[in-house]
């Protein structure tokens, strides 16, 4: 299947290393923020693109409205040079990473991706549609975040992928490697979090 983004989509040269920060920012908040900072200078990423998610097929409640949550994050991210926020999911029509991943590289040949998700993701990513596609498609990084108990070496897909992993030493290589490859890094943490944001009331769909 084909997928067309169309007019206004995100640019990127051949060549260029970027990051697909995904998720349903809902709210986006200071922590999205700081992995995004930790990822571009600990794995030498030219861009970050905020993969703005229409909604989370694994999640049963929807988010709060697209345009909401695209207008939140592009303030927050206020004009930062290399972070872009983008309905690029929405308007290849895909709901499922290994589908966006299909588009976005069929877009952008010649341009290296790397996927970013916390550690709490990685837990669960062998619950995701098509998995394996994904660690085969781009380089992971997997960025470390607070309250996790999960390992990084306990994971199903970790240990199935345990071969592929590159050590923190070498993270600045991560987006140069052919996939499958991954890094967990640990990063300074910080605390924040979209659910505690919408317990606290600060944010009601």
């Amino acid at each position: 299947m084909r997928h067309v983004i169309g007019p206004g989509r995100p640019q990127a040269r051949p060549g260029q290393v970027i990051g697909l920060l995904g998720g349903s920012f809902d709210p986006p908040h200071e922590g999205h923020v700081h992995i995004s900072l930790e990822a571009l200078r600990r794995f030498r990423l030219d861009r970050i693109w905020w993969l703005v998610s229409p909604g989370n097929p694994l999640k049963s409640e929807g988010p709060a409205s697209m345009p909401r949550r695209m207008e939140a994050a592009e303030r927050l991210v206020g004009g930062h040079p290399r972070i872009t926020v983008t309905d690029i999911e929405m308007r290849l029509g895909t709901r499922y990473t290994a589908a966006t991943l299909e588009g976005i590289l069929g877009a952008y040949p010649g341009t290296r991706f790397v996927w970013l998700m916390g550690e709490d993701n990685l837990a669960g990513f062998h619950r995701w549609d098509r998995w394996r596609s994904i660690f085969e498609a781009v380089p992971i990084g997997v960025l470390a975040r607070p309250g996790q108990s999960i390992s990084a070496r306990t994971a199903r897909a970790s240990r199935l992928y345990r071969g592929a992993r590159v050590p923190p030493g070498a993270a600045q290589l991560l987006g140069r490697k052919p996939p499958p490859a991954w890094c967990h890094l640990p990063i300074p943490l910080c605390g924040i979090s979209s659910t505690q944001l919408r317990a606290s009331g600060l944010w009601v769909r």
